[in-house]
């Protein structure tokens, strides 16, 4: 009988382990998404979105809080790897406007944009990140991060900055493609 009592002690015990363990699981699932939400609302106050989907995609992007900034550098680094690679001075002049945009040097931000400039970011990226920041211009509120004029302009600009023949500032058939591209997405409406 004292063996018997002693499986089911053991099975008992076994069992309450496998509980405890089963709710600190679901607790630290449930703070991980409180986290994530925060992180999705801090997002979603910095570029005026307050759409859960769009911030979730912003999230699967991987953009933080420290890093959303860059959405509307996005299409101007798309514009910079048209020709296959960023050129010195397309780099350069992408630097240069991240810090206008006050992106400070050795930030997340900028940490992170300088890894796009090093290694070509997925075709998703892009997609989703013009298709993020129509949403932001679509958005209610009189304050925007940037407008469409304003982002086509910086295209231009990044595209036209490593030069053409004998210096004369030119846009490659690439480039002018993704602008064309990008003018579109964003102006319509």
């Amino acid at each position: 009988m004292a063996d018997h009592d002693s499986i089911h002690e053991r099975g008992r015990a076994l069992e309450e382990e496998y509980f405890r363990k089963k709710n600190r699981e679901l607790i630290e699932k449930r703070q991980l998404e409180e986290r994530n939400e925060q992180a999705r609302r801090e997002m979603g106050a910095q570029v005026g979105l307050d759409d859960p989907e769009m911030l979730r995609e912003l999230q699967k992007l991987g953009f933080t809080a420290d890093t959303v900034a860059l959405l509307p550098l996005v299409p101007v680094v798309q514009v910079a790897w048209a020709d296959g690679s960023v050129a010195p001075a397309e780099r350069e002049a992408i630097l240069a406007l991240a810090r206008r945009r006050g992106i400070a040097d050795g930030s997340p931000s900028h940490v992170q944009l300088k890894a796009w400039l090093a290694d070509r970011p997925s075709p998703e990226v892009f997609a989703s990140a013009t298709r993020l920041i129509r949403a932001i211009l679509d958005a209610p509120g009189e304050t925007k991060p940037i407008t469409a004029d304003q982002l086509v302009a910086y295209s231009e600009s990044i595209a036209s900055a490593s030069g053409g023949l004998f210096g004369v500032r030119s846009i490659s058939p690439e480039e002018r493609a993704i602008l064309t591209s990008i003018a579109n997405q964003l102006k319509k409406h």
